[in-house]
């Protein structure tokens, strides 16, 4: 009869630490599949600022275009006047 009981308990602590380890796997996997879908999004988010950062460093180049041009059109209907 001990070695039932003896059996029983080996079996019971395999059984355990198998799902245990089971489920430890599981969890594991499923949080690197959450970390490289968030990589992704990451990737994305910083792919956006720096295509913002460029059009607004362009729009800068733009706006002062315009104020040169501005200036140039005053400085010719003051000539004409």
């Amino acid at each position: 009869m001990m070695n039932d009981a003896i059996i029983v308990a080996v079996l019971s602590l395999v059984g355990t630490l198998g799902g245990s380890l089971l489920g430890i796997l599981a969890a594991n996997k499923l949080t690197n599949y959450r970390i490289e879908q968030l990589e992704k999004k990451v990737e994305k988010h910083n792919s956006v600022i720096e295509r913002v950062y460029k059009l607004e460093k362009h729009e800068a180049v733009i706006d002062e275009e315009i104020k040169v041009a501005n200036h140039r059109i005053d400085d010719l209907e003051d000539f004409h006047k």
